[in-house]
């Protein structure tokens, strides 16, 4: 894989999460976010969760390998979660956080949510700054979430199409 520049072709598609690059990127996900915080405060979907039928799952692909992914879990109630977002660390630095982020966004305004939201931990301060540069705002926690000192909680209101 050949990351040193967009000479090669970047996509980002729907697709399933269960294939072996998209596997090894949610084991990495999982590691990392494990060596940051105790079990209590980590908050990921396992693999069957991502291919429930209220899951969109996108990914990241650089000439081919998968390099990057993340899901849009809808509630149900025109509101929608940010989950596994998550870019190989070899892939890092090439925005393409930023247009898995935009691929969803859309997505999410083509399907009239009224708002994104997510939870993230507080040792994460490139994934907190990618969120508020994208207009992302802290917020309580939603849904299931209980409150914890080690997330945060944030959410964006979207336009209606």
């Amino acid at each position: 894989m050949c990351l040193l520049g967009f000479t090669l072709p970047l996509t980002i598609t729907v697709e399933s999460p269960r294939q072996e690059g998209v596997i090894r990127l949610l084991d990495m996900s999982s590691a990392y976010a494990q060596s940051l915080y105790p079990p209590e405060s980590n908050h990921m979907l396992d693999l069957e969760s991502l291919e429930r039928p209220e899951v969109t799952f996108w990914v990241a692909r650089l000439d081919g390998d998968i390099i990057g992914c993340c899901a849009l879990v809808e509630a149900g109630d025109g509101t929608a979660e940010i989950k596994r977002m998550f870019v190989d660390p070899l892939a890092r630095g090439r925005k393409v956080a930023q247009m898995l982020m935009e691929a969803l966004e859309d997505t999410a305004t083509e399907r009239n949510l009224t708002a994104l939201r997510l939870e993230t931990g507080i040792y994460q301060p490139e994934a907190i700054g990618l969120y508020r540069k994208a207009g992302y705002t802290e917020i309580e926690p939603f849904g299931s979430y209980e409150p914890d000192p080690l997330s945060l909680f944030m959410e964006k209101a979207l336009p209606r199409s």
